[in-house]
């Protein structure tokens, strides 16, 4: 089956690209999901539109990024957790919790943007990747302290 990527797909292709995928994964992921459309011949011309405005929003969306990772520069986040010995945390921060904790300090990151393959677990400092573009990651610096234990 070939489809029309809208969407950057990981391990796929970029926006405008036409791929060829398995039957099951075009028709129950990304046609639903609204990342594909099929590849007929009308759609294809309605592509090359897409890409010329692709290449315009994807420049303008370089910059943006470009200026966000600028201010990110220097920015950490810090949280406070209860945690048992060995610094093992109860729970965990995930993605979800530093696009909250970015959220509150003014920035609006998308927490799939968040590169955090695991949720950190343990007490300690931490360099977490964001993918804010295709060409541009910056580095949160997240700092897990130990809750003060209320007595």
């Amino acid at each position: 089956m070939e489809v029309i990527l809208k969407e950057d797909v990981n391990n796929l292709g970029s926006r405008g690209d036409v791929v060829k995928v398995a039957e099951g994964y075009g028709r129950n992921f990304l046609l639903p999901r609204k990342l594909a459309i099929e590849a007929t011949s009308g759609n294809k011309k309605v592509v090359e539109q897409m890409k010329a405005a692709a290449v315009r929003r994807s420049a303008k969306e370089k910059s943006q990024a470009e200026e966000l990772s600028k201010q990110f520069d220097g920015l950490s986040v810090s949280f406070q957790r209860k945690s048992g010995e060995q610094e093992q945390l109860f729970g965990s921060v995930t993605s979800s919790d530093l696009a909250e904790a970015l959220e509150k300090k003014g920035f609006s990151v998308d927490r799939r943007k968040i590169q955090l393959h695991e949720p950190l677990k343990t007490l300690g400092e931490f360099t977490v990747p964001i993918k804010l573009h295709r060409d541009v990651t910056t580095h949160l610096k997240v700092v897990i302290e130990k809750e003060a234990a209320a007595e």
